[in-house]
């Protein structure tokens, strides 16, 4: 089977997340980078794009030079990665569905609502996926946890606690470091900090394992370095529509917290509990019985499990292969196979609505609110 043509915007030489988009499109040797616009400098990203083995004449000093370049190309690229600073991610996501592109969009999709409903309206208006990166979503054991919900092996769920926390900008000393410091300014992250970066990864994942979406919210944000502008550390308790109680911490000065990120799913029969610093074991304690450990690529794990593991027991699998799981359900769709597990724009959008939502209720001291997008509330 041919490789799909894949073209990434952003994630260039030194960023954090374009190692892991480059070894998880090309894992499976499904996709093949073919086209790119890797850096704001022109230059550098041109010369870095080649590098890696994209043609010159595909190595784009911007993305506007790269859609007028590949849109009339008969060897265009099936699929777009959007890796750029959050506050370009609309307008780069919607001109390249427009021109009919598929899009993998990092998180946050958007910066606020309007900007969300849009998307999702023009992916229906052109056919065309577009995709939003919860990889997390995609760990083996995280779609075994989902098969055994949906399975009724641990009942009707009653409760989720879920966190993302970590300790990395703790340090006051540190609060200057540019690298740091973007994260924490309204100009450049939007309306939220902590709560936008981590905690709606933890918000989605506790929707996709339930299968359920949040429906009310109530929040409190706390800034506790006095310098910082938006949340460091925030506290979510929600409601899913189908009356699941939901807790969630987020926080970055967790001082000893290295990724914090897990999740326990309480149920009338049993409950399990994920987390990513151990993503390759799901434990499970049945009701009055005693907690096992689940390997990921044992026998006997549900088809969405072992699909989407690679090697053996015992063998670990670690973020970029989450990642490359995205890029394995992105090539399944492109081709006509579309896998429901795969986040899309309706999962931006909501988790933007509860951001923005989450926001509102911490101003308001607490204050319940109602987390679903406008387009979804009828």
């Amino acid at each position: 089977m041919a490789k799909l043509r894949w073209g990434m915007i952003g994630g260039g030489e030194g960023s954090q997340i374009g190692p892991a988009h480059r070894l998880g499109a090309q894992a499976d040797g499904l996709f093949e980078l073919t086209a790119g616009a890797l850096d704001h400098r022109a230059d550098v990203g041109r010369e870095y794009a080649q590098r890696l083995g994209v043609a010159a004449d595909r190595a784009y000093g911007d993305w506007q030079e790269m859609l007028a370049g590949e849109k009339d190309r008969a060897d265009r690229v099936d699929l777009v990665t959007v890796a750029t600073p959050n506050s370009t991610h609309f307008e780069i996501t919607k001109a390249f569905l427009e021109a009919g592109f598929n899009v993998l969009c990092e998180k946050p999709m958007t910066m606020n609502v309007e900007e969300g409903e849009e998307i999702v309206r023009v992916a229906a208006a052109t056919g065309k996926i577009c995709a939003v990166n919860y990889c997390y979503s995609a760990y083996p054991m995280i779609r075994q946890a989902r098969a055994m919900v949906r399975a009724g092996e641990i009942g009707k769920v009653r409760l989720v606690v879920t966190n993302f926390s970590h300790g990395h900008h703790g340090d006051a000393g540190d609060a200057d470091n540019p690298r740091v410091r973007w994260r924490y300014d309204p100009a450049m992250a939007g309306v939220s900090g902590q709560f936008a970066d981590c905690g709606i990864h933890a918000l989605h994942m506790a929707g996709f394992i339930c299968s359920d979406q949040v429906e009310t919210l109530s929040a409190d944000f706390a800034s506790t370095i006095s310098s910082r502008e938006l949340e460091d550390d925030a506290m979510v308790n929600f409601r899913l529509s189908g009356g699941t109680v939901g807790r969630l911490w987020t926080s970055s000065v967790a001082i000893g917290r290295q990724h914090g990120f897990d999740i326990q799913i309480f149920g009338e029969t049993g409950g399990l509990r994920w987390a990513s610093e151990q993503p390759n074991q799901l434990i499970y304690t049945p009701v009055g019985g005693r907690t096992q450990v689940i390997e990921k690529g044992e026998g006997g794990l549900h088809e969405e499990a072992q699909r989407l593991s690679r090697v053996a027991i015992a063998h670990p699998e670690g973020f970029p292969l989450a990642v490359a799981n995205i890029y394995c359900e992105l090539a399944d769709a492109i081709r006509g196979e579309v896998r429901d597990g795969l986040p899309n724009a309706a999962d931006g959008l909501r988790s933007m609505a509860a951001v923005h939502m989450a926001v509102a209720s911490a101003k308001d001291n607490g204050a319940w609110v109602d987390a679903r997008p406008p387009m979804f509330r009828t």
